[in-house]
């Protein structure tokens, strides 16, 4: 799964498939994972901590549509970290 961005210690990765909806990126803390689902922002899956959560849902916020073209167009771009 090619790597988009890390900050915090948070590493987001994409999977660019369409069968594997709803358009979604994975955040990896230590031993924790999570999907967010890019449209909403929710954590669909995993057992990121609150704080983690927190701190992916204030990055993808301000990258949303870039995230969200890496699903449609299938193509990969590095983003910058949350500051």
């Amino acid at each position: 799964m090619p790597e988009i961005t890390r900050f915090y210690g948070i590493i987001i990765k994409i999977f660019l498939t369409r069968e594997h909806n709803p358009p979604h990126f994975h955040a990896v803390y230590g031993e924790y994972n999570g999907s967010f689902d890019i449209q909403t922002l929710e954590m669909i899956e995993g057992d990121l901590p609150n704080k983690a959560q927190s701190l992916v849902r204030e990055w993808a916020e301000t990258y949303k549509d870039d995230i969200l073209k890496m699903w449609n167009t299938k193509t990969i771009k590095k983003l910058p970290p949350l500051e």
